[in-house]
């Protein structure tokens, strides 16, 4: 049983990062391997549209066509048994790395058959954790975020979304200008922290169960 991440986030060992970790630990408690990939080290771009993926008779029917730092990385997961992604939310949305990495992950495997619309041999059981700046993950639930959960339950097993939010930006807020945020109240809720990596612990472990059931 082999578990992969992918942290969309520009940073490798803060909130998402952190989250992901304690998913992948809740895993191999299941004793599932794990790995973990940082979108930002990678040097790639997002679908080029060359529909190479979808041209019959092509050697590459159902791949991408890219040659670049994803290549191997979407070879391994779709491989793979279970697959958990986390981003940040930025003025509502996933990272641009992330949302490029979904095209690239998703649009090869995606047939224009409504019958049998993934080129996918198994189901691969996923999970998502977005972390963002406000209260309310609500007020980002945006169409985009559902698609996202629409698409990798096309594709993929049904997902689960873990959010966590007010997240703590800055290890020191007193020198960046950021008169909207209770300061002390971020604090305090970052003192809770340990919370929310038993969550993602919880989430890892329920991805492992549900690889082990199949």
């Amino acid at each position: 049983m082999k578990i992969i991440a992918v942290n969309g986030s520009p940073r490798k060992n803060w909130n998402t990062a952190r989250l992901l970790t304690a998913a992948l630990e809740g895993a191999k408690a299941k004793g599932a391997e794990t790995k973990i990939y940082h979108l930002y080290e990678l040097n790639y771009k997002g679908c080029q549209s060359c529909f190479t993926c979808k041209r019959l008779g092509s050697p590459l029917y159902g791949k991408c066509a890219m040659r670049d730092d994803l290549t191997d990385i979407l070879n391994e997961i779709y491989e793979a048994d279970g697959l958990i992604m986390g981003s940040p939310i930025y003025f509502g949305s996933s990272t641009g790395e992330f949302r490029s990495f979904l095209e690239r992950l998703l649009f090869p495997v995606k047939a224009y058959d409504n019958e049998k619309p993934s080129l996918l041999k198994k189901k691969i059981v996923s999970g998502l954790i977005y972390t963002m700046g406000v209260k309310d993950e609500s007020v980002y639930m945006t169409e985009r975020m559902i698609t996202q959960r629409m698409l990798t339950q096309t594709f993929f097993a049904e997902s689960e979304i873990m959010c966590h939010t007010d997240a703590y930006q800055f290890e020191d807020y007193s020198k960046y200008h950021c008169p909207a945020f209770n300061v002390e109240e971020k604090k305090a809720h970052y003192q809770e922290f340990d919370q929310e990596l038993a969550k993602a612990g919880e989430l890892g472990r329920r991805i492992a169960e549900r690889i082990l059931e199949k």
